[in-house]
């Protein structure tokens, strides 16, 4: 009798259970999402960092020493520069993560054993800049290794010292403190966490208390419904910001070199996006187990794939791809360049359109859609 009751609950449980295939197909998809992600995207084995090369000797020499690096397969040469200038500018924006700078006399210097290269390291991504650093130094090491060889086999003799010295430069961290890099990433991780699931649940809520009628029959409008649902929870996000930033400043001492002004107006573009998911997963789920677990198919792969745990340049060229279509992506890169670098907004020009456009068109459809429920 006992088993038969059991059995008549787990029954009972499983006829519900598939009743609801939204909430069945969710708990089943999750875990498949969890393992590509974690099998591909948890690396921290970077490689193919960005580097920008500023070649002032333009020689065979010095073509030989950029062969190395690119045997390395830790470095992609996509920029030629001609000044300081412009590397600095590539390493602002994000678009160059190394620069080498190779000086006029670096054939003259090379035949006379005393050849120095300089090795400029963007030490925002720790992950990055660690790996940066010791690959460049295991290259000049290497390099001057063969120098070294050749050398000797035609003098018979071998040179008092390595013909090559990687000198490097470590910017916008110098101590690769890992602090400095995790404190701007929480504060993405924190306003898309926090605004998509209580927007999300706050309005399923009031659908499941029958509040949500009571509001549709008074004088009030759609958009005046919508937008006061919302600001409270805008109001919470920039308080948390502050609050981090505060945090990480004094305790952390993480430093903040950019516009506070500009931080809060690149969060703001940013919350769009956010509480425009947590909206749109509103008119998707009917009670609240299932508005969390609808962010949640969201959340999950924007901290795997936005850059916060695992480089970018990590993972395999499709995940880099998809991706694009985050928005926690843009503001890590806003973020950590506004707080450790104190760029401008026109180094993180093109991420905050991305952001000003992912913001308009996921609050918009989700808006419209939720007004449509409404009605």
């Amino acid at each position: 009798m006992f088993n038969s009751r059991i059995f008549s609950i787990i029954r009972k449980e499983f006829i519900q259970l598939f009743r609801d295939p939204r909430t069945l197909a969710i708990a089943v998809v999750i875990p498949i999402v969890q393992l590509f992600l974690l099998g591909y995207a948890a690396t921290s084995d970077v490689r193919n960092i960005p580097m920008a090369v500023w070649d002032q000797s333009k020689s065979p020499q010095s073509r030989q020493l950029l062969d190395a690096f690119r045997a390395a397969d830790y470095f992609t040469i996509d920029h030629f520069v001609g000044s300081t200038d412009e590397y600095q500018k590539l390493i602002e924006s994000g678009k160059a993560r190394v620069a080498l700078v190779i000086p006029a006399d670096y054939d003259i210097r090379l035949s006379e054993g005393q050849a120095k290269v300089l090795m400029v390291l963007d030490g925002s991504d720790a992950t990055i800049g660690a790996t940066a650093l010791s690959t460049a130094r295991l290259v000049g090491q290497s390099f001057a290794t063969k120098i070294l060889s050749e050398q000797a086999s035609l003098s018979g003799r071998l040179a008092p010292s390595a013909p090559v010295e990687v000198r490097t430069q470590v910017w916008y961290n110098p101590d690769l403190n890992s602090a400095y890099f995790m404190i701007p990433g929480v504060i993405g991780m924190i306003l898309s966490f926090i605004t998509t699931i209580l927007t999300a649940t706050a309005i399923v809520r009031e659908r499941e208390r029958g509040t949500i009628e009571q509001l549709i029959v008074t004088p009030i409008r759609s958009w005046e419904l919508v937008l006061g649902k919302l600001m409270p929870y805008v109001i919470l996000a920039f308080v948390e910001t502050f609050e981090i930033i505060i945090v990480g400043r004094y305790w952390f001492g993480v430093p903040v070199r950019g516009s506070l002004l500009l931080i809060f107006f690149t969060s703001g573009l940013f919350l769009m996006s956010s509480l425009g998911i947590g909206l749109f997963a509103s008119t998707i789920a009917n009670t609240q187990q299932e508005a969390m677990l609808t962010v949640m198919m969201y959340n999950l792969p924007s901290i795997f794939l936005s850059g916060f745990f695992f480089p970018l340049q990590a993972m395999p060229k499709f995940l880099q791809w998809v991706s694009y279509a985050i928005p926690l992506r843009y503001y890590l890169v806003v973020i950590r360049s506004l707080l450790l670098k104190g760029v401008g907004i026109e180094a993180i020009q093109s991420e905050v359109i991305a952001l000003a456009i992912f913001g308009t068109v996921i609050m918009g459809a989700a808006a419209l859609r939720f007004r449509k429920r409404l009605d």
